[in-house]
């Protein structure tokens, strides 16, 4: 089978930019990042990880282009993972990002299954539309958790008081 995938650029501005690709169900998220790399016009030669996303593109389990853990915690690695094992009907959506310096940040989404076409080289370009930007989007990082008014040195402490300081000097 052939997934069919919208890669769309979280992009603020007014004009869309998006490609649409195919790529064969069993080929890995190394095949898909290198279509996804080639189709912006990226050299592919930046870090890059897929992160699993539910249906509000919140980020999910990461599975990385390389394993950076030291050892700690190892995430799921490209070459290893199959598309198939991450994405399905019921698991459509993947948040993508390349070079962790930029952030160029994509939606990659399922749009359909099909059979594979006789004679067609997967994975497979099928549409562009919009040119990317030369430069990656600024990202507005917004949270209802944050308090504008937060002062993590305006407690009505003085630091130069040490008797009125709440510890034991002797603790050890």
């Amino acid at each position: 089978m052939v997934y069919r995938f919208r890669v769309i650029l979280d992009n603020d501005t007014e004009d869309d930019v998006f490609r649409d690709l195919e790529i064969r169900e069993t080929d890995t998220l190394e095949d898909l990042h290198n279509i996804i790399t080639q189709s912006f016009g990226f050299d592919g030669m930046e870090m890059a990880s897929f992160y699993m996303s539910n249906d509000a593109w919140e980020q999910g389990e990461e599975i990385s282009l390389f394993d950076m853990s030291e050892g700690v915690n190892s995430v799921k690695l490209m070459n290893e993972t199959t598309i198939n094992d991450v994405v399905h009907e019921a698991q459509t959506k993947l948040i993508y990002v390349y070079d962790f310096l930029s952030m160029w940040t994509f939606y990659v989404e399922l749009a359909e299954i099909v059979e594979e076409v006789e004679g067609t080289d997967y994975p497979n370009l099928m549409f562009v539309h919009g040119q990317i930007p030369d430069q990656a989007p600024e990202k507005a990082f917004e949270s209802d958790d944050l308090d504008d008014d937060f002062n993590e040195f305006d407690d009505d402490l003085d630091i130069e008081d040490y008797d009125n300081l709440d510890f034991d000097e002797n603790w050890n």
